[in-house]
């Protein structure tokens, strides 16, 4: 039954691959392979085939353990839904709020800030801004806001997934020197393995390396060379409106307010975004978008017509991939070195570290890894893995690793789902033209890291 359960994830991930020549939404596949998985779990579960094991490494079993295990079991696939409902919260709240924005035209106001035509120069400005943003926000809600940016600045799909691509390794690279721009480095800040600061000093240089030499490389590439084609707009269609400004440096403004929130107290994400999203909304209720505005035309800048132009597949699909990541995580597939049970991640990583004895090879496959599957329960075994003291080398180096090596495929991160579902992005497109690009950026970063950290500073 195991065989079966790591079979179904294994041709669910390739049909998600394949999404364009098998002419199927990625949203189906990834919601069948998570219920089947779950439903597998179950059937052998309570036939005392298998046991399951939950985020804090207590297996159940079912012969041994009856009621008490079973509720072992439900509360295990409670607290997967539990954590893959914060994030398609924060989704939600981060999509509607860029949403109601874009019903105000506030990115109008943006697009009139960049001046620029010539591809090269927008190619560093987005960069530059989901770098700096994803830092502050994270890189998920720095890369709905660019790519909503992006789509006034450039009508031409073909020209736009370009840079919607490059986007996902900058904003994954900004992510992981700030503690909360990306959920790894937030979960390694958390649990006291680093410190902001700490974070900061060691990982920044890397990151910037990550970002800086793929755009470098990417300059001279043809898709980045010539300019923008300017879309002819008809009779003033996206006129500036009373409330675009207002409800751009709100809605900003607010999305930048998460982390504060967090941080003041120490709620999840999820929590603050709801209080952003709430404000905002409350403003566009009351907000004249118009000159002679009615009550008539205020269903056109309502957050109801902001929440029904969002993208629920990209939502359901995140609901299917990560259930799918957590029914695999809660599979005990073998015992670790200590002769505990442990679940199918944590066994690789074990095994990953049997075979590799030098930790920072491994942390670089972890990073390899992330590209494949979910950074989040990689970083998770790791931290089970490894009894290393606060900012130690080693977390510094899975912070990045993590952070960054899951721009290698377009599923690897939730930017880079993020920007599969709002563009229409083809994984085989971007495995073809961008996967070479994101390699070089993290293994030249990951370099970057090892000399300071081992050579100039001796650290171990």
């Amino acid at each position: 039954m195991e065989s079966i359960i790591i079979l179904i994830f294994v041709i669910g991930y390739l049909s998600i691959t394949l999404e364009h020549p098998l002419r199927l939404d990625k949203t189906v596949p990834a919601l069948i392979m998570a219920s089947l998985i779950w439903a597998c779990l179950a059937i052998g579960f309570t036939h005392g085939w298998f046991d399951v094991i939950n985020t804090e490494d207590q297996a159940f079993n079912f012969l041994s353990g009856g009621e008490q295990a079973m509720e072992g079991f439900e509360n295990t696939l409670l607290h997967h839904l539990g954590k893959t409902a914060e994030i398609l919260i924060f989704l939600i709240g981060a999509m509607t709020i860029v949403e109601i924005i874009d019903l105000h035209r506030g990115f109008e106001i943006l697009k009139e800030a960049v001046k620029t035509r010539s591809k090269t120069k927008l190619l560093w400005i987005i960069g530059g801004l989901a770098f700096v943003l994803s830092a502050i926000i994270d890189n998920l809600t720095a890369t709905i806001v660019l790519i909503t940016l992006l789509r006034k600045l450039i009508y031409k799909r073909e020209d736009r997934i370009w840079f919607a691509a490059m986007t996902v390794i900058a904003a994954n690279a900004g992510g992981a020197w700030s503690p909360i721009g990306d959920v790894t480095t937030t979960m390694l800040w958390i649990a006291k393995k680093v410190s902001a600061a700490g974070l900061i000093e060691f990982v920044v240089i890397p990151s910037i390396v990550c970002f800086a030499l793929p755009f470098l490389i990417a300059s001279y590439l043809p898709a980045f060379k010539g300019n923008v084609e300017v879309e002819e707009i008809p009779d003033n269609k996206y006129e500036k409106l009373l409330s675009s400004r207002t409800m751009l440096f709100l809605g900003l403004g607010m999305i930048v307010s998460v982390p504060i929130f967090k941080t003041l107290t120490h709620l999840p994400p999820y929590m603050g975004m709801m209080l952003a999203l709430g404000v905002v909304w409350l403003v566009s209720e009351y907000v004249h978008p118009e000159e002679d505005f009615t009550r008539e035309r205020r269903h056109l800048y309502s957050a109801h017509k902001a929440l029904a132009r969002i993208e629920i597949s990209s939502i359901l699909f995140f609901l299917g991939i990560l259930m799918a990541v957590g029914g695999l995580e809660s599979l005990v597939y073998g015992v670790a070195k200590n002769g505990d049970p442990v679940g199918t991640l944590r066994y690789l990583a074990e095994v990953m570290q049997s075979v590799i004895p030098n930790e920072d090879v491994v942390v670089i496959l972890l990073g390899v890894a992330s590209a494949i599957i979910d950074n989040v329960p990689l970083v998770a075994a790791s931290m089970g893995m490894y009894e290393m003291p606060i900012d130690s080398v080693l977390w510094h180096f899975i912070a990045y690793s993590a952070g960054t090596g899951g721009s290698m495929l377009i599923i690897g991160s939730a930017a880079g789902v993020a920007a599969m579902g709002m563009e229409r992005i083809d994984f085989i497109w971007y495995l073809k033209k961008i996967t070479w690009l994101a390699f070089i950026g993290f293994i030249a970063g990951a370099g970057v890291f090892l000399f300071i950290e081992r050579v100039l500073f001796h650290h171990v």
